[in-house]
C-alpha cells in the first residue's frame, strides 16, 4: 500500500476532493496516471475516507506486466488531491531476502485533450473567365460533420467583394471545433456569393478531412468546388499551434515562488487576549494561521527547494520600537526565508512574542518587496505569488493600486485574504474582476490581485480542515489563468520537460 500526494512535476506526488460530477468545479486539465497490478483509491476532504476510483486488469504469470487500463483524472492547481496505491500482487515488491525487489514508479501525464489550433487560408481561382463568377463576392463556410451524419457551422470567411481571383483571409480554428479531434472526419466546405438581401446563391462545395487538410499546400489540397462553374479552392498554408497550459510550464521547470505577508497593525487585537485575531490558542489554529496553512500547503508542492519569505508589516520592532512594514518574520531581514509552511508558521507564533502590534496598514511595502525579485526573473522561469492576510481598510490605497499597476506586468500575482467582522470594500476595488485598476491614468495590463474574505469559508460545524481546504481552492483557482496570461503576453513558451525519472540499476520495473 502506497499513498502519495499528486503534484505532476515531483516525483513524491500529491488530495482529490469528493467527486461529485453535478457540482465539481471545472478543471484546469486532465492527467493521465498509468499504474501497474495497482487499486488506486482517492481521498475526500472533509471526511478524509478513501473511496476506489478504479483497478488495472489482471495479468498472470509474467515479472514484467504492461496494463492497458490507465485512470484519467481531473487536476486541480487550486486543491490538494491525495492518492492512495494498493498493489495486488502475489509476492511482495520488497522484503524478499537475497532478491531484488521492483520499484513501483508513479508517472502522471498530461492528457492532449485535442489541444491544437489550426491557422488556414484558402483562396479561390476561376478557370472559365466567361462565367458570372467574375462578378460574384464569394465567401466559405465550414461544417463539421455529427456522428449522426447531420453537419454544424463551425467557421465562416468574411466576403471578398467583386473578384476574379478572391483570398480569404487566414484564419484560427480549434481543432476541436474543427472535426472534434477526429483526423479523419468529414469536413464540408460550401462556396457562397454573397447578396446584400442575404439571400445568398449557392455556387458549389466540397469535403475534405483535417488529415487531408494537414498535408499543406499540395495537389491535393486544390478542390472544385462548381456545380455549374469551373471554380477551384486552394489551402495557402496550414499551420498547427498546440494550446500551452499551466502544466506544459510547469513540467518544463518554471518554479512557483510564494511570499507570506501579516497584517501585525493594533487593529487585530492584544494576542494575549482570545478576543484578538492572532490569538493562540491551545486547541485551534487562528485564521491567519489557517489561512497561511491553507494557501501555502497547495503551493509549496510547485517549490523545489520549499524555502518561503515571511514577511510583517505595521508594526513596532524590537530594540528601539521603530515602526516597520517590511520585516522578516524569522527576524532576519537579509535572509527572510522559512523551511517549508511549518518553518512559516514557527517564524509568525514567534514574531507576535516579539513584536508589538501598532499601524497603519501599508500593502504597497510588501508587494513591492515581491516586485523587486519578480522584476529580475522575466524568462518564465519562475513566477511569484504573495498571500497578504490582513484584518482591515488599507492606510496606502494609492501606492497600493500604483503598486499593483506596477506588478501587473511581471510573473505575479496577489492574493489577499481578509479575516475578522471588518469592510472589505477596498479589497474588492483591487481585486479587479469588475473594473481593470488603474493609477494615475495607466491601467493594469491584467488582472493579477484575488480577493476573498476568511469568514465566508468559515464551516458551521466547525471543521477546520474543510474551511481550509474550501479557501484554498477559491484563492488559487485564479493562478493558472493569471500566470498564462503573463506567459503569452511576454511570448514565453514552456522549456522541454526533463527525461523520464529512470531509477539507478536495473531491477524489475513496474511502470505506473
Amino acid at each position: 500500500e502506497h499513498s502519495s500526494s499528486f503534484r505532476p512535476h515531483l516525483r513524491n506526488m500529491a488530495s482529490i476532493g469528493d467527486f461529485d460530477p453535478l457540482n465539481a468545479s471545472i478543471p484546469a486539465t486532465k492527467v493521465e496516471i498509468t499504474v501497474s497490478l495497482c487499486v488506486l483509491y482517492t481521498q475526500g476532504i472533509s471526511n478524509k475516507e478513501w473511496r476506489e476510483f478504479g483497478r488495472t486488469e489482471v495479468i498472470e504469470n509474467t515479472l514484467n506486466p504492461e496494463f492497458v487500463r490507465k485512470f484519467i483524472l481531473d487536476y486541480f492547481f487550486e486543491e490538494r488531491q491525495n492518492l492512495r496505491f494498493d498493489l495486488r500482487m502475489k509476492k511482495p515488491l520488497v522484503g524478499l531476502p537475497g532478491k531484488k525487489c521492483g520499484n513501483i514508479i508513479v508517472k502522471a501525464e498530461e492528457m492532449g485533450n485535442c489541444r491544437e489550433s489550426v491557422m488556414m487560408q484558402f483562396c479561390g481561382n476561376k478557370l472559365d473567365k466567361k462565367d458570372f463568377f467574375g462578378k460574384s463576392d464569394p465567401f466559405l463556410v465550414f461544417y463539421r460533420s455529427n456522428e449522426d451524419g447531420t453537419f454544424t457551422t463551425c467557421h465562416k470567411t468574411e466576403v471578398v467583394k467583386n473578384t476574379l481571383n478572391p483570398v480569404w483571409q487566414a484564419f484560427k480554428i480549434p481543432v476541436r471545433a474543427l472535426c472534434n479531434g477526429d483526423y479523419d472526419r468529414t469536413i464540408k466546405i460550401e462556396c457562397y456569393d454573397w447578396d446584400r438581401d442575404g439571400s445568398h446563391d449557392f455556387i458549389g462545395e466540397f469535403t475534405t478531412s483535417y488529415r487531408e487538410l494537414s498535408r499543406g499546400q499540395s495537389q491535393f489540397n486544390v478542390y472544385e468546388v462548381s456545380l455549374c462553374l469551373s471554380l477551384s479552392v486552394t489551402l495557402l498554408s496550414f499551420l498547427v499551434d498546440i494550446e500551452v497550459t499551466f502544466l506544459d510550464y510547469i513540467k518544463g521547470g518554471t518554479q512557483i515562488n510564494f511570499t507570506v505577508a501579516i497584517d501585525f497593525t493594533a487593529s487585530n487585537g492584544n494576542p494575549t487576549q482570545p478576543t484578538s485575531l492572532h490569538y493562540m490558542s491551545p486547541y485551534q489554529m487562528n485564521a491567519y494561521a489557517m489561512a497561511m496553512k491553507a494557501v501555502g500547503e497547495i503551493i509549496q508542492d510547485y517549490d523545489s527547494d520549499k524555502m518561503f519569505p515571511a514577511l510583517g508589516f505595521g508594526a513596532k520592532l524590537p530594540p528601539d520600537g521603530r515602526v516597520s512594514h517590511e520585516f522578516a518574520l524569522n527576524g532576519n531581514p537579509q535572509n527572510p526565508y522559512c523551511a517549508g509552511i511549518d518553518g512559516v508558521m514557527e517564524a509568525y507564533y514567534q514574531s507576535l512574542k516579539s513584536v508589538c502590534l501598532y499601524g497603519p496598514t501599508n500593502f504597497s511595502p510588501v508587494i513591492n518587496h515581491v516586485a523587486r525579485y519578480a522584476a529580475s526573473v522575466k524568462d518564465g522561469s519562475q513566477y511569484f505569488i504573495l498571500l497578504i492576510i490582513t484584518d482591515g481598510v488599507i492606510s496606502d490605497m494609492a501606492q497600493t493600486k500604483e503598486s499593483i499597476v506596477n506588478a501587473s506586468c511581471l510573473p505575479m500575482s496577489i492574493i489577499i485574504v481578509g479575516v475578522g467582522p471588518a469592510e472589505f470594500d477596498a479589497m474588492i476595488e483591487l481585486d479587479g474582476d469588475e473594473v481593470r485598476i488603474s493609477s494615475k491614468g495607466r491601467y493594469a495590463e491584467r488582472d493579477i490581485v484575488q480577493f476573498v474574505p476568511f469568514r465566508d469559508y468559515t464551516d458551521r460545524t466547525g471543521n477546520h480542515i474543510l474551511s481550509m481546504a474550501r479557501l484554498a481552492k477559491d484563492v488559487l483557482a485564479e493562478i493558472p489563468d493569471q500566470f498564462l496570461s503573463y506567459m503569452r503576453i511576454r511570448g514565453i513558451k514552456p522549456s522541454p520537460a526533463p527525461p523520464p525519472y529512470t531509477p539507478p540499476g536495473h531491477p524489475l520495473q513496474t511502470q505506473i
